[in-house]
C-alpha cells in the first residue's frame, strides 16, 4: 500500500482482486471492503453488514451488489445501502482503477480512523 502525493492510497492490482470477489484493506479501525464487478467496476465499503456486522467481503457478488454471508441482506455497492425490505448502511468509500492499479481515497482512512468528516 503506497501513499501518493494526490490524495490517494495505491493499495494493489486490479488483478489481485477475482472478478466478482473482494479483498480487505486492513484499517486501525476496521476493514474496507473492495469489491470487483464481473465487468471490472470497482467498488469500496465498510466491511460489516448493518445487521449483524457480517464480513461483507465474504459474501457474494451479483451485479452492484453483495449478499452478506451471515444472514442474506443485499448491500449496494454503489451507495451502500441495504436493498429490498431491509434498512440500514455502511459508509462508500472513493476508489479509482488507473494503470491496472487500484487507488484508494486516503480520505478513507481518516473516516475509518474516527474521523467522520473526512468523506
Amino acid at each position: 500500500m503506497t501513499i501518493m502525493d494526490t490524495g490517494w492510497i495505491d493499495i494493489g492490482a486490479l488483478d489481485d482482486v477475482p472478478r466478482q470477489g473482494a479483498r480487505i484493506v486492513r484499517t486501525p479501525s476496521g476493514c474496507i471492503a473492495v469489491f470487483r464487478t464481473a465487468d471490472d467496476r470497482v467498488f469500496a465499503i465498510d466491511d460489516r453488514c448493518p445487521h449483524k456486522g457480517g464480513p461483507l467481503s465474504q459474501g457474494i457478488v451479483h451485479g452492484a451488489s453483495v449478499t452478506c454471508p451471515l444472514h442474506n441482506w443485499v448491500i449496494s455497492l454503489e451507495s451502500g445501502t441495504a436493498e429490498g425490505a431491509d434498512e440500514g448502511s455502511v459508509a462508500c468509500f472513493r476508489v479509482k482503477v488507473e494503470d491496472g492499479r487500484i487507488h484508494l481515497a486516503a480520505s478513507a482512512i481518516a473516516f475509518a480512523v474516527g474521523d467522520t468528516s473526512a468523506t
